[in-house]
């Protein structure tokens, strides 16, 4: 199966979790989502991302995001993670982790590297937007915990720039200014943005990030 690619829409599946069976689709119809991959159950980094994942759990909530853990352990395996997480991290699951023992849900995103191992997923993540597509792709080796703090400033700039005609810059994170798209002329610019805009040359002019 060839890769997917951003655009593409995220494949639906129906799967046991920690929180129940859920049909993925049904789920986050209308929400932003977040599935993520970590290797394996009872892992060290795995084990910090998760509680990473729960403790920022209301910026989530915040931005209507649903999250998703992903491996390829059987649901036992899961349940029983659960209390060491929340013994070493200081905080409860409260999110959905899937179990994917038969690697469908791993394959359909192309979790599982040959060249990196033929049974443990690497460290992917996806963010899907409320029309299913796929928004962004990010991929860890095994040995590297994700940047939750990026994941949420990558968030925050897919929503506002679906909204308004803008694109962010190098670094940037809310509430910084942010960059007009070359399709839209001057003159709609003035109409779009009243307050004004910076031309720093004409292809990048520089807006105070649309409110709303």
């Amino acid at each position: 199966m060839s890769a997917l690619l951003l655009g593409d829409t995220a494949p639906d599946f129906e799967v046991e979790t920690t929180s129940g069976p859920i049909h993925f689709h049904e789920v986050i119809d209308g929400h932003w989502a977040i599935l993520f991959s970590h290797p394996a159950d009872f892992t060290p980094v795995c084990t910090t991302e998760l509680g990473m994942t729960a403790k920022l759990k209301d910026e989530f909530d915040k931005r209507d995001v649903k999250v998703f853990g992903v491996s390829v352990d059987p649901i036992e395996d899961h349940h029983a993670w659960i209390g060491d997480i929340k013994e070493t991290q200081g905080v409860a699951l409260n999110f959905p982790l899937i179990a994917d023992p038969d690697k469908v849900v791993a394959t359909a995103y192309g979790m599982i590297h040959p060249n990196a191992d033929n049974t443990a997923t690497v460290r992917s993540l996806f963010v899907i937007g409320p029309d299913k597509k796929i928004k962004l792709k990010i991929e860890y080796p095994a040995s590297t915990g994700r940047n939750f703090d990026e994941v949420l400033r990558v968030v925050d700039s897919l929503q506002l720039t679906a909204k308004h005609k803008v694109a962010t810059p190098a670094n940037w994170k809310h509430g910084e200014d942010v960059i007009i798209v070359p399709t839209v002329s001057d003159e709609d610019a003035k109409k779009a943005f009243p307050e004004g805009f910076k031309t720093l040359k004409p292809y990048l002019r520089m807006v105070a990030q649309p409110q709303g």
